[in-house]
């Protein structure tokens, strides 16, 4: 049976190559809802041209990404997104990875995994994340961009500036806000840290809109 992505059959491709084309343009997508700049033909891409750009199975480390924000901030404006070859990431395509950030001056980046990625190396990541912010996600969770799903509501991360405004305004102190947690799957499409605050913005009808903080704790 044919899957559909954006009214495109992704069957007449092979069946792990049309998984990785959808997990490539989720990734953008949400790289662009994080305030990346991403170009149109990959938020647009097709299963066609998937397949015409990276070949009808796609050696994953040329997928890589490479983003940058519009900003003065070089520290941390620019993002890589590595998509490892391993069924279950290890240590040594860390160090590959950390060593090629080191070398262009990124410290921020993605992993998607195919499967997972073993104690070892997740210790190893945390171990790092003084001086890289290495985030991982599965394939599986990629799939599907969970923010259009039609029980999510907006969500909209705000800046230093927008947060300083907003507990001022309301005379807040963060403690005052409800929570989320870093591990939420929202929280984590946005690559949300701890102290940030996002603004839910959920239809109501009586209003039009109804609007709610929360700050990630």
């Amino acid at each position: 049976m044919s899957a559909m992505v954006d009214g495109t059959s992704v069957a007449t491709i092979h069946p792990s190559t049309s998984r990785l084309f959808r997990c490539y343009k989720v990734v953008n997508a949400m790289l662009r809802k994080r305030g990346y700049m991403v170009q149109s033909e990959h938020l647009n891409m097709t299963p066609q041209s998937f397949v015409e750009r990276f070949g009808a199975h796609p050696d994953r480390n040329q997928l890589t990404i490479l983003v940058s924000k519009d900003t003065t901030d070089s520290t941390s404006s620019q993002l890589f997104v590595f998509f490892p070859e391993d069924e279950k990431v290890g240590v040594k395509p860390i160090k590959v990875y950390t060593d090629h950030m080191k070398t262009q001056g990124v410290r921020n980046a993605i992993m998607v995994l195919r499967q997972g990625i073993t104690p070892f190396a997740k210790q190893a990541v945390q171990e790092m994340s003084g001086e890289y912010d290495i985030e991982h996600f599965r394939e599986a969770e990629l799939l599907v961009d969970i923010t259009e799903h039609q029980l999510v509501p907006e969500h909209l991360v705000l800046n230093d500036a927008e947060k300083t405004e907003l507990l001022g305004r309301y005379r807040l102190k963060e403690f005052q806000l409800p929570r989320i947690q870093p591990t939420d799957p929202v929280a984590r499409y946005y690559g949300m840290k701890r102290g940030q605050i996002v603004k839910i913005i959920r239809p109501s009808e009586t209003a039009g809109r109804y609007v709610t903080y929360r700050i990630c704790i």
